[in-house]
């Protein structure tokens, strides 16, 4: 068994224009190429956040499970998803330990999960 996630797949009608967005989601996110399979990806830590085309299969949108991102404002962090034009869709909602979550929508309807804590908020 392993501790960690290894890859996030997202499913996008437009492949580049989901790597570019996501790329501006996630600042810290690196770029990278496998040529061998002529497929890019971005690199978070040590999760690959692999965005892929939608089809008959697995579409776009709200439909399951939603991964939930770690972030040190979770006030910044909201401010930062909806300034890139990914709404509010559930929360936020105060939990654990001071923390908050929240889930956003990227372009394609799918559901970003945000968790952390609120800059000067007092604990809950």
């Amino acid at each position: 068994m392993t501790d960690f996630v290894s890859a996030v797949l997202v499913h996008v009608a437009d492949v580049e224009a989901g790597l570019s967005w996501y790329h501006r989601a996630f600042p810290s996110a690196e770029r990278r190429r496998l040529d061998a399979f002529d497929f890019d990806y971005l690199k978070i830590g040590s999760t690959h956040l692999e965005i892929v085309p939608a089809d008959e299969k697995v579409a776009s949108g709200a439909a399951g499970s939603v991964v939930y991102w770690q972030v040190e404002d979770f006030d910044r962090a909201l401010d930062h998803f909806n300034g890139l034009g990914a709404p509010l869709y559930r929360g936020p909602l105060a939990i654990e330990d001071g923390l908050w979550m929240c889930q956003v929508r990227d372009p394609w309807g799918n559901c970003i999960g945000l968790r952390g804590p609120r800059a000067g908020a007092p604990e809950v």
